[in-house]
């Protein structure tokens, strides 16, 4: 199968996809900086994310991450010191510790969510809604279906 000359090469596709990544995800962290949280970089999104409503375990954490549990540990650290997670005991299981959300994360999660909807409206406005939705499903075509596949750590390979 010949491309058409007149095609970028083939190793564009992947670039323009990671630019227009970076692209939404440092429009939503300076948004997030200026509602007041300046603290939280991209890693800290798919972290929520694998803490889920009900919280986990550090060991699930790392799980989910696809990182040690050295590595969940410490995010674990970092993010209870800025105010974003807390431990607290299991009601199951006394000796097991489970990290949620606290108000501070849920509400980061909220603004995101926001913020999120902003960026799609200026896509939309930027690109036409009707371009834009043909877009979405196009990558839904050759996408999987979940959009939690939160191993992206390990993906890139941390160790």
């Amino acid at each position: 199968m010949s491309s058409d000359p007149g095609d970028p090469p083939g190793f564009e596709l992947p670039l323009r996809l990671l630019l227009a990544f970076r692209v939404i995800i440092d429009e939503l962290h300076a948004g997030l900086a200026e509602q007041g949280h300046p603290d939280l970089r991209p890693m800290h999104g798919f972290v929520f994310q694998a803490i889920g409503p009900q919280g986990t375990t550090a060991v699930e954490l790392a799980r989910r991450l696809g990182v040690s549990k050295q590595a969940a540990g410490k995010m674990v650290e970092s993010l209870e010191r800025a105010g974003y997670v807390e431990r607290a005991a299991d009601p199951a299981d006394a000796r097991r510790k489970i990290v949620r959300l606290t108000a501070r994360g849920t509400d980061s999660l909220v603004r995101s969510a926001e913020i999120f909807e902003r960026i799609r409206d200026g896509w939309a406005e930027r690109l036409g809604a009707d371009r834009l939705r043909a877009l979405e499903n196009d990558l839904r075509a050759v996408t999987p279906a979940d959009l939690w596949r939160l191993d992206v750590p390990g993906w890139f390979g941390t160790g």
